[in-house]
């Protein structure tokens, strides 16, 4: 049986659906799965065991440039694919629904009118499931999945799942520290309403026994860093990261802390112990919390539905209670 996902972006998003890969192989281990992804996050998936090929497309480089050639490349691609048994779009978006008709298939599944993040990307597919869009998004991810290959699996089982994040080597030069703890710091998101406060992120970082390293993946949040190393000297600041080493760090150090980006989701995905910070987004619907992974919101009532961009609670989330939380990891660790 030939399978492709598609699920183009962004990294978080990526990261939580490839939660059910382990599961699709465990059922099956002849199933072929091939996935379909924007060219930006290939480094995701190709060095994945369970994936046997990764398609990409380039939809944002096409809207950037506002290029139709871009965009017919991309669909006269997948139209030469072989005819794969199923095609499953977890996206839910009208672009992921057309690319995910065009693929050569027997079935194309997603969500249905109810369920689809764009209702109108239901009537490209020739099967659809039903749940609720407010629903954990990994578990609407998982129940897709369950649903279409009649997997025998459970929800639940996720909680004893297998690191599933895989890079090309394990890379050296990192900043890691042979004799402290490590812990990684994601100051930057995708939206500022997402961003724990600079002042905050130093205090907590003086506050730990640990090598604190701190992440960025853009000119802005460069600055954010290098605002940090500011207030505290102390602190290491990588080169930017491509994902392949962003991946080798994160499953090499002992502690990740963040907001709701996906940098800090990686760590979830490769057992990693992890501290999601929430305020504009929901904490329940868009992370699983562990022994291993908590999740600090804020006391904002948050509408999965439509986020409030005005919605800047994630600063009253108290520096104590991150601390806490981070401590009480780092000391499971050592234990």
């Amino acid at each position: 049986m030939r399978i492709a996902i598609v699920k183009l972006s962004a990294l978080g998003d990526i990261v939580h659906a490839m939660a059910v890969l382990q599961f699709i192989k465990k059922y099956n281990q002849e199933i072929l799965i091939d996935w379909v992804v924007e060219e930006n996050y290939k480094q995701l998936l190709e060095y994945h065991p369970e994936v046997n090929k990764v398609h990409t497309v380039n939809l944002k480089k096409a809207k950037n440039k506002m290029s139709l050639s871009l965009v017919l490349d991309d669909y006269r691609k997948l139209r030469k694919l072989e005819v794969y048994d199923l095609v499953i779009d977890m996206q839910g978006l009208m672009k992921s629904a057309i690319l995910s008709r065009i693929i050569p298939s027997k079935i194309t599944f997603g969500f249905n009118r109810a369920s689809a993040r764009e209702k109108i990307a239901s009537f490209f597919y020739t099967k659809t499931f039903k749940i609720g869009y407010e629903e954990n998004v990994i578990k609407r991810n998982f129940e897709l999945i369950k649903f279409a290959l009649e997997l025998p699996y459970n929800f639940k089982d996720l909680q004893s799942k297998l690191p599933f994040m895989f890079s090309s080597q394990a890379y050296e030069n990192l900043g890691l520290s042979s004799s402290k703890k490590n812990v990684v710091i994601i100051p930057g998101a995708s939206h500022s309403t997402k961003l724990y406060p600079v002042n905050k992120i130093a205090r907590l970082t003086k506050l730990l026994d640990a090598k604190i390293i701190i992440i960025w993946g853009s000119q802005s949040e460069r600055l954010l860093a290098e605002e940090i190393k500011t207030l505290n000297p102390t602190v290491v600041i990588t080169d930017q990261l491509s994902i392949d080493q962003l991946i080798s760090l994160v499953g090499q150090v002992d502690l990740v802390v963040g907001s709701d980006t996906g940098p800090t989701h990686l760590a979830w995905a490769s057992n990693i112990p992890s501290i999601t910070l929430f305020g504009s987004t929901p904490g329940y619907r868009n992370a699983l919390s562990s022994e291993k992974n908590k999740i600090i919101e804020s006391k904002s009532n948050v509408n999965p539905l439509k986020i409030d961009k005005k919605d800047y609670s994630i600063q009253e989330i108290k520096v104590e209670e991150v601390f806490k939380a981070a401590n009480s990891l780092l000391i499971e660790e050592i234990n």
